[in-house]
């Protein structure tokens, strides 16, 4: 199992529309195949500076590799998420033992 995370923070203001049209476009990634357990987050500790993150699991490497090489995953990082996020950082973990 991979879970894939990534805490980020997004250009738009606060509350506006073209944060929520954002956060509404990024739950295409949930249907891409292989993707299970998406959830989106909104950062509550003030201890950095993103404000939100997405979570998901794929159960193998093979999933994942599927989801990164995904045409709704590719135009969503070109179209969206480089033109409309400011700032992230990218964890993928696995369990230990």
């Amino acid at each position: 199992m991979i879970r894939h995370t990534v805490a980020f923070r997004l250009r738009h203001a606060a509350g506006s529309d073209d944060e929520r049209d954002f956060l509404a476009a990024a739950l295409a990634l949930a249907d891409i195949p292989g993707v299970e357990r998406f959830e989106q987050l909104r950062q509550t500790s003030p201890k950095n500076d993103f404000t939100f993150g997405f979570s998901m699991e794929f159960a193998d490497q093979a999933a994942y590799d599927g989801y990164n090489q995904h045409p709704v995953h590719v135009a969503f990082v070109a179209d969206r998420w480089a033109a409309e996020v400011d700032d992230f950082l990218e964890i993928d973990y696995t369990p230990i033992g």
